[in-house]
């Protein structure tokens, strides 16, 4: 079975060099792989410990996945900080209160924002400093040359 896995790494590599090479079709970069497939138990065993349960990942892939949106980021960067009402974001946005709605929903369902009404009006913020310190740390990282 391993020379099968390394027949088709070195058939795979052979391919992509020779499309990058004799072709003006661009070809996206590989990333590097092991050249041998080779398990090293003790460290897949480690890392299988340190996995959250499957629930737990399902959870974390939907948050991530909220957060995944160009809308939805920029209603979150707008309520770094700050609460804004429904009307103020779809303002921002450039996207009707309707369409907000659905966005704001989905952040809520993820616990990523809250709310409070006062009077007709309805204002979302961040849920907590953590939501607040994950997009500044995105932000951050995105910044670094």
């Amino acid at each position: 079975m391993d020379e099968v896995i390394n027949y088709f790494l070195l058939v795979h590599r052979k391919v992509y060099l020779h499309l990058s090479i004799c072709s003006n079709i661009e070809v996206m970069e590989m990333v590097e792989v092991c050249k041998v497939y080779e398990e090293h138990l003790e460290n897949i065993t480690k890392a299988k410990e340190k996995l959250p349960d499957k629930e737990k990942i399902l959870d974390i892939a939907d948050f991530f996945d909220a957060l995944g949106n160009p809308t939805r980021l920029t209603i979150l960067f707008a309520l770094l900080g700050d609460e804004l009402c429904t009307c103020d974001l779809s303002h921002i946005t450039g996207l009707s209160v309707s369409a907000i709605s659905h966005q704001l929903r989905i952040l809520k369902d993820r616990k990523i924002i809250t709310y409070r009404k006062d009077g007709k009006n309805v204002y979302y913020r961040l849920s907590d400093e953590h939501i607040t310190r994950i997009l500044k740390r995105a932000l951050e990282h995105m910044e670094e040359e």
